[in-house]
Formats: C-alpha cells, structure tokens, sequence
C-alpha cells in the first residue's frame, strides 16, 4: 500500500503542476480580442482536459483511500489518510527541491539580468505548484496552504542550516537537523561550486554583482550602477523576485547567511587588528606619540598637515587590507537592510494586523527595559526567560529590525581604536570628491575605485562592535581634524571656500550619523553647525 500510495501521487502531481504551468502562461498570452480561427487554439481544450482528466483521477483515488478504515500491520498502526498526505508531502518536496536547485544554478560568468530572468522563471514554476495545490486541496480533503507553507519553509530552512555550517565549529549534521525527516527525506544534490546549495548560491550571486570595487550604491535610488559606464546592474526589486521565488523564508533564510558572513568577517578584522597592528611596536608607539601631540582633543592643531601626515604614511601598508574588511561587511549590511525592508513592506500589506501588533509589543517592550534601568526594582526578562529571543526572531522575519545597529561579535578592547579609524578616513576620503548634483562623493579615479555608502556603513557596523565611547571619540578625533584643518586654509587669504578634503569630511560625518541613527548635537558639540549647514553649498564641484 505505501509504495501504491507514493508512486500515484508522483504522476498526478507531476502531471498537473506542468499543465497548470503551461496554462497560465498561455492565459498572459491573450490578446484582448480573438477572431474565430484563433479562438481554438486559445480556448486550450486539449490542455483543459487533461486537467479535468487528472482532477478525476485524484478524486476517485482519494475517495478510494478516504473510505478504508485504519488497520494493524502487526503492531504498527496504519492510517491511510495520513499515508496519503505523507505521500503528498513527500513528492511536493521531491519537486520543490528539485525546482529550486536547478533553477538556480547559474554560469560561472553569468551575463547582466541572468539573476533576473532566472528567479522570474523559478517564481512561475514555484507559483505553479502553489496553485496546483490550492486547485486540488478540496478533492484530496487536505489543508493545501498549510502544506505548502509548511514544506517549502522546511526545504528552505534545512538548506540555509547547510549552508551556515560552513562557518560553524561544530556542524549540524543531517540527522541532527530538526528540519530534516526520515518520512518525508529532503533530498540532497551534489554541489556545482563552493556553495552548498541554491541559497548560498543566490547570496554569492547578489555579491558578486553588488562588488564594491566594481559598483556604486545609490541610497536614494535604492540601486547599484556599474562603476565605469553607470549603468543600472541590480536594484531593490531584485528582492521581491526573491520573495516571489522562495517566499518569505527564502528572504529570512538569505539574511541569516548573510548575517553569518558578516560575523566571519568582523571576526577576521578584529584578528588583523590584534596581529598586524596592535602587536607592532613601531605602530604603538607611533600612535602613542600622536596621542599627545594632538591632546586635548577641542583643542586645533596648527599645521594637520605635519602632525596627521606622518603617520598616515606609515600606517598605509595596513589601510588596502582595512578597506577589503570595512566594505564587505557595509556590502552585506546594505544586503541585509534592503531585505528587512522587503520583509516589512510584504508584511505590513499582508498582514497589517500582525505588523502592528508586533511593532507595539516591540515598543512595549523597549520602554519597560528602559524603565528598569533607571528603576532596578521594576520587573526585567532574565536570562531564563525566553521572551526576547522568541521576540527577536518574529522582529527579524517581519523586517522590524535595523541591521546597522546590530551586535554580531563581542571584541576585546582596542584603545587606539578610534585613533586608528580616523587615520584611516581621512587617507580614504582622499580618494573621493563631493558632487554638489548628486549630493553625494564619488572616486576621483576609476583604477582606484572606493563606494562611499558601503564604506560609511561598514564603518559604523565596525564601531558598533565595541563599546559606545569609541564612537564618539571617533566623531571628535575627525571634528578635531575638520576644524584643524578648516583654520589652516582659513589663514591664506585666497582661500575663500572649503577645500575639498574638508567638504569630504563633512559629507562623511552627515552619512555617518545618518546610517547610525546619532543625533546631529553629537557632531555639533565638534564642529560649528555653519559649516554643517553651508559645505554643500559652497562646494563648485
């Protein structure tokens, strides 16, 4: 009975979900009038009776099962109603499986648009089988949705579990998996590259073609342009072909890799800092001399050029290395923020009632937190309570989160951090030039390319792994160098504008507290807010 009950759902289904498919794309095919010899073929009769004919089909088999009582084999209980859906479910996730490994398989140098076009196809196939089960739940007396949802969550979260063992010590095995079923196996394909499976796959793709060094991130247009003919290559909506593809779990499951991969990440930054520059006496002690010389830090320095330009020299051979780690982290940050807001545009148009809910529990929450900190007596979830945790994941999958203000790693402390950071800007932001017309900086050569979006927010994503007040004595350590700086060319009299590096700086720091979500009187308290108010206008590039 089982192999009857396994191997006649494999033909219907099958079957179906093909004609299904073939039907709705011919359906988008019709035209808004037909004439009499088109009507024939359009009318698709032949394709409209083999649905009828496979409907039949299901719904004498169904009823054939529905009628047998459950029985005994030996001391094993056999429902056949069950056997029938485990059979259903078995097949769905044969074909699911099936569908989005090789839809997703793509050309080691995939032409612009190849992501596209391949999740819009993987999203009617996938679309297919939701409708094909909507379509048939009610002949088979089955809850279609549920199964579907169930099944492809299931799918998608077992491969995403695969996929992050790769950045996990000790791995989750196959039969450790709590997605994985002995009943109801997911199938395991052999892998076509370094990636596990379809969703490492499809985040590695998103990598390659938002590169920084190749791309430029536009924040107001929400879209990467290619850093030499400025052409579009990917934008926002890539997102929502995503969910259509793989549904909302397919959206959480990519942020969680992507989340994995950022920790990788600021766990092999904070080991470059700890062996290549904090253990290199010459570097300490450099950084401890320029310490005291700018010391205190609302105090100017009267040649910057003199005191910052030593070190910068010297600490350049660091800074290409430095760059690589600050904007793939703020690449993938980008990543994970357009996600959240996909997630919760999705969420608050499909269910309205739960974003809702959600965001004044979340509120709620906060504001008690808050409470218990200026009153220790009042009430606060401890560590035993798993009220946070189960919270947190419902925030995540319905995008009420801010990646940029995440904790992923807990690091040791680096006194010289901020120092360190600072040096860092201003030697890069010497690299970019400010565009009054796209109120944004751009690199001021082609063969030595920096995205100032993706390098602001991995910065900040950087700084967020330590301690607050590194933050903020970054902000003074630059304010201190802006007005330094500013005084200097003030002094010569044919100076009657900002010079570039300083309107770069100011630029920056604008980005900065933006992306941070920091109240502007933190960089006011370092630099006067005219200038604040006034660089962009009195820039000429």
């Amino acid at each position: 009975m089982r192999k009857v009950l396994q191997i006649i759902p494999e033909s219907i289904f099958g079957q179906l979900a093909s004609i299904i498919n073939i039907l709705t794309h011919k359906m988008k095919e019709l035209p808004t009038r037909l004439d009499k010899e088109k009507m024939k073929e359009y009318s698709q009769l032949e394709e409209r009776y083999q649905v009828a004919k496979l409907t039949n089909s299901i719904s004498m088999f169904t009823e054939g099962i529905l009628m047998m009582k459950t029985t005994l084999v030996g001391i094993i209980k056999i429902d056949p109603k069950q056997l029938l859906e485990d059979g259903i479910r078995k097949e769905l996730v044969r074909q699911v499986a099936t569908a989005l490994h090789g839809g997703l398989i793509l050309s080691a140098k995939a032409k612009p648009g190849e992501l596209q076009s391949r999740l819009k196809e993987l999203g009617g196939r996938m679309d297919a089988f939701k409708r094909s089960f909507e379509y048939i739940q009610d002949y088979v007396n089955i809850q279609g949705l549920k199964i579907w949802q169930e099944e492809l969550s299931r799918i998608v979260n077992y491969n995403v579990e695969q996929e992050c063992n790769s950045f996990l010590r000790v791995k989750v095995m196959d039969w450790q998996s709590i997605y994985q079923s002995t009943t109801i196996p997911i199938p395991r394909f052999t892998a076509v590259d370094e990636s596990v499976n379809f969703v490492g796959r499809l985040a590695r793709e998103v990598l390659r073609i938002t590169d920084p060094r190749t791309t430029l991130y536009s924040s107001k247009m929400n879209a990467w342009y290619d850093m030499k003919t400025k052409e579009e290559l990917l934008n926002s909506t890539i997102f929502s072909l995503i969910q259509r593809s793989l549904d909302t779990p397919g959206l959480v499951g990519l942020d969680k890799l992507m989340s994995f991969m950022i920790v990788r990440e600021l766990q092999r930054f904070a080991m470059f800092l700890q062996q290549n520059i904090m253990k290199d006496p010459t570097t300490t002690s450099l950084l401890e001399s320029l310490v005291k010389q700018i010391a205190p830090v609302k105090s100017l320095i009267g040649n910057p050029q003199k005191v910052y330009g030593p070190p910068q020299q010297k600490l350049s051979k660091f800074w290409p290395s430095y760059t690589d780690f600050v904007v793939k982290v703020g690449q993938m940050q980008i990543i994970r923020s357009q996600i959240a807001h996909e997630l919760n545009v999705s969420c608050r148009f499909d269910s309205q009632i739960l974003s809702s809910a959600l965001q004044t529990f979340n509120q709620a929450l906060l504001n008690d937190i808050e409470a218990h900190y200026s009153d220790p007596n009042l009430p606060y979830p401890g560590e035993d309570n798993a009220l946070l945790y189960e919270l947190t994941s419902y925030l995540e999958s319905t995008g009420i989160s801010n990646p940029y203000s995440k904790i992923y790693v807990t690091n040791k402390r680096v006194q010289v951090l901020s120092l360190i950071t600072m040096l860092y800007v201003i030697s890069q932001l010497s690299k970019l030039h400010y565009i009054k017309l796209l109120s944004g900086m751009m690199p001021r050569k082609i063969s030595d390319p920096l995205d100032s979006t993706p390098f602001t927010i991995g910065l900040i994503t950087i700084l967020k792994q330590y301690h607050s007040e590194y933050t903020e004595d970054f902000i003074a350590l630059i304010g201190q160098y802006a007005r330094s700086t500013t005084e200097s060319s003030a002094a010569n009299p044919k100076t009657t504008e900002l010079s570039m590096e300083v309107v770069c700086v100011l630029k920056f720091l604008e980005d900065f507290t933006q992306h941070a979500r920091l109240p502007r009187k933190m960089i006011e308290s370092w630099i006067p807010s005219y200038l604040l108010d006034d660089f962009k206008f009195q820039s000429t590039s």
